[in-house]
């Protein structure tokens, strides 16, 4: 008890103040003089010039248009001959911030609804109606069981479905992929940006960028490095995959555009830069449902009015443009903050050189000496003044 009221007396009737000891020694010297030395380069070279403190941030906002060109051409024994153009391949016409090119697909022409066949599979296969269940629709059913067990060829039976026939067999994805030419295919991508705490706004078509320059030109990191046309096969050679593998089963690649701008500069030097990645990386060892692809379907009337479809699977490339950065103008609050806060940082110096000479060198006795003084106040009758 008497311990803790002493302690309790010590917290409030004492009081410390600071006390100036120069100590002439150059190893302590050289190591208060590195430290600073080492502060000021954090604060001058990271906060300052690397992080630009002086600067007052904004990010940025933006919009984002594309435009897909390129016609190619196929004959096969399903379709014939037919010419594709963007209408074809391009779906849908429209995305917010990303456009999907058909590459490749799985059609199934003159669909109408009736009875017919399931495509074989694990819960499919029968070989009497006891099989087959009516009125079953599974996850994975491409319609809704009969409970009959119907031929599907010569030598083998399935549960028979009321859907679209016939049904579609997507077993086997056409390779090469279908649209194998639309690595030479172009997106034209249009990307307005504005930092709104600094007014400022730009276009990623540039103000020396002429028409005849935009219809001839195609991006190259090297030589032009500012044209805003992408050829497709570059874009994914550019993020290390192959195009053709990656057009047989789709899949989603990145545009990143990065508008990093430092507005204490000419609006001249505020440009886009490109880069390019797969955001769909496929991992070998784990390669369950891969590449990107989905449904869609295009209905039409026979002369007697029954309704018939062509159902697609298209699997193919969608391109997400991805727009980020920041924008930095002086400004003298955040200056003035960073400025006060280095000189605070300086003060780490005295500190790790006092915990040095007063617990760590071999004279921290002498030090400690030269360094406290303690002083009794002589109206409370407390003892005469010693120094120690």
């Amino acid at each position: 008890m008497t311990g803790c009221c002493t302690v309790l007396g010590a917290f409030l009737f004492e009081y410390d103040t600071p006390r100036i000891v120069l100590i002439r020694s150059r190893k302590v010297g050289l190591m208060n003089r590195t430290v600073q030395l080492l502060i000021l380069a954090y604060v001058i070279g990271w906060v300052f010039v690397w992080e630009k403190g002086y600067q007052e941030t904004d990010s940025v906002v933006s919009s984002v248009t594309v435009k897909a060109k390129g016609v190619t051409m196929t004959n096969t024994s399903k379709l014939g001959f037919r010419i594709w153009d963007v209408a074809d391949y391009v779906i849908p016409a429209q995305e917010e911030n990303s456009v999907f090119i058909m590459t490749n697909m799985v059609i199934t022409m003159n669909q109408t609804q009736g009875l017919c066949p399931e495509i074989p599979g694990k819960t499919t296969v029968c070989e009497t109606d006891a099989n087959c269940t009516a009125g079953s629709a599974g996850t994975h059913s491409s319609g809704v069981a009969t409970g009959r067990c119907v031929s599907f060829n010569g030598t083998l039976k399935t549960c028979e479905v009321a859907a679209w026939c016939p049904v579609e067999d997507d077993t086997e994805v056409p390779k090469p992929a279908f649209l194998k030419a639309a690595e030479n295919f172009t997106l034209l991508v249009k990307n307005n940006i504005w930092y709104p705490k600094f007014n400022f706004s730009k276009r990623n078509i540039l103000p020396n960028i002429t028409t005849a320059y935009l219809k001839t030109c195609i991006y190259d990191a090297k030589t032009d490095p500012f044209c805003p046309i992408f050829r497709l096969g570059k874009i994914v050679e550019s993020a290390g995959h192959s195009f053709q593998d990656i057009a047989i089963e789709g899949g989603i690649m990145g545009i990143q555009i990065k508008w990093n701008c430092n507005l204490d500069r000419a609006a001249s030097f505020c440009l886009p830069r490109y880069s390019f990645r797969r955001l769909d990386t496929r991992d070998l060892a784990h390669n369950v449902s891969p590449g990107y692809n989905f449904r869609f379907a295009k209905y039409y009337s026979d002369l007697n009015g029954a309704e018939h479809r062509t159902l697609i699977k298209a699997y193919g490339i969608r391109f997400d443009i991805i727009v980020f950065g920041k924008a930095g103008k002086f400004d003298i609050i955040p200056t003035m903050i960073n400025i006060g806060s280095g000189l605070a940082l300086l003060g780490v110096a005295t500190v790790l050189c006092d915990v040095i000479v007063l617990y760590c060198m071999k004279k921290r006795y002498y030090y400690r000496e030269k360094k406290y003084k303690y002083v009794e106040d002589y109206e409370q009758g407390l003892g005469n003044q010693m120094d120690q």
